[in-house]
């Protein structure tokens, strides 16, 4: 039974680690697609294009990667005994405040997107790249707390 229950909690990981990657990826490009139609006049068909390719990055991307992520990130966590109050896990407790964090990067930026699509530019594109380092920083941390599991 032992075995079981290791070899469910490896392909939950296997599973989480590739769709992080896919997560990242996007949490990656989408800065990016936003510098890119910042400078397109609204309404225009550049801006179309980007606004397409953002829409599609979200739809296909983003969304289903975060929901993956954290459906099977609660599920080891559920098996590391998280919320059964198993000692040991402050780890985890601080990797999930990271992991919290970056979801809330990925609805601001998916807003930013939103806005940039109806034709607004609230953001600089300075501004723009410098936020899209903070996926990149936030990643070091959760895989630092993940891997070394410090505390």
């Amino acid at each position: 039974m032992q075995d079981v229950i290791a070899m469910t909690y490896l392909w939950l990981k296997a599973g989480h680690i590739i769709f992080v990657v896919f997560w990242m990826a996007g949490l990656f490009m989408l800065p990016r697609q936003l510098i890119y139609v910042h400078p397109a006049q609204p309404g225009s068909e550049e801006e179309a294009l980007w606004v397409h390719r953002m829409g599609l990055l979200r739809k296909v991307i983003l969304t289903p990667s975060l929901v993956v992520v954290w459906v099977l990130g609660l599920l080891m966590a559920a098996e590391l005994g998280l919320f059964a109050g198993a000692p040991g896990l402050g780890w985890l407790h601080a990797k999930l405040l990271f992991v919290l964090l970056l979801t809330g990067y990925h609805g601001f930026m998916v807003a930013q997107s939103k806005k940039i699509a109806a034709g607004e530019r609230p953001l600089s594109e300075k501004q723009l790249r410098m936020l899209g380092e903070v996926p990149g920083l936030l990643l070091a941390v959760i895989v630092v707390l993940a891997v070394l599991r410090p505390f």
